[in-house]
């Protein structure tokens, strides 16, 4: 399970709209959780999409430094990556899977195609996708 805070939500979902239309992208920070607690997303670190397109997104190296630093400095980690598809539902597809790039990390997918956010969460290991439930919480 994953469980985002409410600021990071509003956070990232006002990031992910001021992308449109492209993609939009950003990075997790907070503590991994393990089998006797979920992980928990506490900071939203917004990437511009160096990629600029509707399609895919890629987080800027210099964006990623510095959420790593940041997150450190916290006493965090980066646990997760946030990216919006805008013409889709909120399903990997198969170039976000090749691009999975930490098997312990949170895939967070927001689509617009409906109108209102639709956020869902997942974990992708050696190609295999499994969704994990959300919880939003304070803070």
């Amino acid at each position: 399970m994953l469980q985002l805070s409410r600021s990071a939500y509003v956070d990232l979902v006002a990031h992910l709209y001021d992308g449109l239309p492209d993609e939009a992208c950003g990075l997790l920070g907070g503590r991994p959780g393990d089998s006797s607690a979920p992980a928990d997303a506490s900071v939203f670190y917004p990437s511009p999409n160096v990629a600029a397109s509707s399609r895919v997104y890629t987080i800027d190296p210099r964006t990623h430094l510095r959420a790593d630093r940041d997150a450190e400095d916290r006493g965090l980690e980066i646990i997760g990556v946030v990216h919006s598809h805008t013409h889709t539902e909120p399903y990997p597809s198969p170039t976000d899977v090749a691009q999975a790039p930490d098997p312990g990390w949170h895939y967070v997918i927001v689509s617009f195609r409906q109108g209102p956010p639709s956020l869902r969460s997942y974990r992708i290991v050696d190609g295999e996708i499994a969704e994990e439930p959300v919880a939003l919480v304070d803070g």
